[in-house]
C-alpha cells in the first residue's frame, strides 16, 4: 500500500471513528435524559431507550473495529486476513475498510457463529 493511500485510508478512518464517537455522545445524553410522570409516557420513553442503547451498542462495536483497524494499519498488517493470513481483497476493504477477515473466513464464521 503506498504512502498516499496509507494516509487517505487512515483519515477515511478517523473520520468515520468521530462521527460515530459524536453520534455515541448524543446516544448518551439522550438516555440520561429524565423520564415523563405520566406512566404511558415513561413506558413509550423506556421502548425507545432500548432502541437507542442498541444503537449505541452498534456505534461502540463499529468504534473498537475501527480503532483495530487503525492498529492493523499501523503495525503493517493491514489488509491481511486475521484468520488464514491470506490477503483481504480490495473490494471488500474499499466496501468494509475496517473487515479484519477475507470473504471465505468471515462466511465461515457467519456459518459457526449461526449454528450456536
Amino acid at each position: 500500500m503506498s504512502a498516499a493511500s496509507h494516509e487517505a485510508l487512515r483519515a477515511e478512518l478517523e473520520h468515520k471513528k468521530q462521527e460515530l464517537t459524536s453520534r455515541l455522545e448524543r446516544i448518551s445524553a439522550n438516555l440520561r435524559r429524565g423520564y415523563e410522570a405520566d406512566s404511558k409516557e415513561r413506558a413509550k420513553e423506556l421502548e425507545d431507550n432500548e432502541v437507542v442503547d442498541a444503537l449505541g451498542n452498534e456505534a461502540r462495536t463499529e468504534i473498537a473495529k475501527i480503532s483495530a483497524a487503525l492498529r492493523r494499519l499501523d503495525a503493517g498488517v493491514f489488509g491481511t486476513c486475521t484468520e488464514c493470513g491470506m490477503p483481504i481483497e480490495a473490494g471488500r476493504l474499499k466496501a468494509y475498510p475496517y473487515a479484519d477477515e477475507c470473504i471465505e473466513c468471515a462466511k465461515f464464521d457467519e456459518k459457526r457463529r449461526a449454528r450456536q
